[in-house]
């Protein structure tokens, strides 16, 4: 009787802070059950073929947005869907009452349930949502969401406050559905999400997540922009300068410091910000910080990103720019590349800067661009790639070691990547609902064949294989740990 379901056979398994083994992959009821010099095929039901190919651990993309354009239940399915052709496995998606996303506001004991059942059923990898806490009542559910809900971090978004972009602040009030949305609601915010980790975090890290831009700053710069140009995602990179992004991440850490609560500075786009979050976390050794940039930022710059559907926030910028944050990424200072995958229609972006929707689709590329920019140009550690795109996430948000690497008792989250395998980007490729990308054009090399979640292959050969099965995860969760 064969000893595995699954087995994954002559492969280069690649190990977060340990390396590359050549080793074949044993699974049984979706967890990894031996990691061994040679497996026989007669000893598994499936064998997967790994010749000549990478095993790497399922990405996490910690940085997602189900539903912010689209209904939710049918964004999930096919944005997930995407996900899985890049190697992600698992995905945690953002939430916010206010408009986009379920179009509401209200208590989370009322609306969370309604998220995670509409996402449940259509998700093709499995989830679990960053909560952006909007109002006061809001505040007071962070410890229930937590402890009851398995929801381990949460969002401010530091270019709301002051409601907002507009000098209509009756406008921006209906966007938020907020009531008092400032930095003493931040500072509530960090205090419950503080308590929580004191609470919870011996099982798994708990923190809030900064979208840090200078709203005042973005007010004052949009104008300048709007009377003398340039047009343009230049015009857009200038009405949104680097400057927003290192004062907001200014007054964040003097919060964070007051707080001790642990923070995420999120999709850091240039090279002060980057400069601001490293000295940060340099100046305060004892505060528990991460920095993240996205693949966009990494991958484009203002002039490359094809007109205004590479509008997206904190904007693209220049290849100096570009340049600071892969320096980032190859000396260790960014913790973690993600997506910020937002999918929308061309129809969206328009012909105005200004009405244009930010955002747009990107998780089918975080593996395949890692590996092509990162490991086979610029010479970064397959170790490093896999901390980038999975381990770390998984650690930050609570998942690891259950996700994020390749262990035994972990979940058999596996992507089999072919690092010869050559396309050219289109939307085709990205299997996404979305009708346009940035990155169009661009020629990628190392893709993956195959895509396991908990050891069933879900995508194979550039097709999903079967319905979707992902699950919610609960965090913060050990390696024993319950996963829903």
């Amino acid at each position: 009787m064969p000893r595995y379901d699954t087995a994954v056979l002559n492969g280069t398994v690649v190990v977060p802070y340990v390396g590359a083994l050549r080793c074949d992959v044993g699974i049984r009821a979706g967890r990894i059950a031996a990691l061994v010099d040679s497996i026989a095929p007669a000893d598994a039901d499936v064998v997967v073929d790994a010749r000549g190919r990478l095993v790497l651990p399922g990405g996490v993309d910690s940085h997602f947005h189900i539903g912010i354009y689209r209904d939710l239940a049918i964004d999930a399915r096919s944005e997930t869907a995407s996900a899985l052709a890049g190697g992600v496995t698992t995905v945690i998606s953002y939430f916010r009452t206010g408009l986009n996303y379920l179009n509401k506001s209200g208590p989370y004991r009322t609306i969370f349930p309604e998220v995670v059942a509409a996402t449940v059923g259509h998700a093709h990898t499995d989830f679990g949502y960053h909560i952006g806490v909007m109002t006061t009542e809001q505040l007071h559910e962070v410890d229930w969401l937590v402890g009851e809900q398995g929801v381990g971090s949460f969002k401010y978004y530091m270019f709301y406050k002051g409601l907002n972009l507009t000098s209509d602040s009756t406008r921006g009030s209906a966007y938020t559905m907020a009531d008092t949305y400032d930095l003493g609601h931040l500072y509530l915010l960090m205090q419950q999400v503080a308590a929580a980790s004191l609470k919870y975090g011996a099982h798994g890290r708990i923190s809030l997540s900064l979208h840090c831009e200078q709203a005042e700053l973005i007010r004052v710069f949009i104008e300048a922009v709007r009377r003398s140009g340039p047009g343009g995602l230049e015009g857009y990179h200038r009405s949104r300068p680097p400057l927003t992004e290192q004062l907001s991440i200014a007054e964040a850490l003097v919060l964070t410091e007051a707080t001790r609560c642990p923070v995420n500075l999120l999709h850091l786009s240039s090279a002060e910000a980057v400069a601001s979050g490293a000295e940060g976390r340099h100046r305060h050794p004892h505060l528990d910080i991460r920095l993240e940039t996205t693949l966009h930022h990494l991958a484009l710059t203002h002039a490359t990103a094809g007109g205004l559907i590479g509008k997206v926030n904190p904007p693209i910028r220049t290849e100096a720019d570009r340049a600071a944050l892969w320096q980032a990424v190859e000396d260790g200072r960014i913790d973690t590349v993600v997506s910020d995958h937002a999918c929308c229609a061309e129809a969206d972006k328009g012909e105005d800067l200004w009405k244009a929707l930010p955002g747009f689709g990107g998780t089918a590329l975080l593996y395949p661009y890692l590996i092509s920019e990162g490991h086979l140009r610029r010479g970064l550690p397959l170790t490093r790639i896999v901390e980038l795109a999975s381990a770390n996430p998984a650690r930050a948000f609570g998942l690891y070691p259950r996700k994020g690497t390749i262990a035994v008792g972990g979940d058999a989250d596996l992507v089999v990547l072919d690092p010869a395998r050559e396309r050219v980007v289109s939307p085709e490729v990205l299997h996404s609902a979305q009708d346009f990308t940035p990155f169009e054009g661009m020629r990628v090399r190392g893709w993956p064949t195959h895509t396991l979640l908990r050891g069933r292959t879900v995508f194979q050969d550039g097709a999903v294989v079967g319905e979707p099965q992902g699950r919610y995860v609960k965090r913060p969760i050990g390696l024993y740990g319950t996963a829903s």
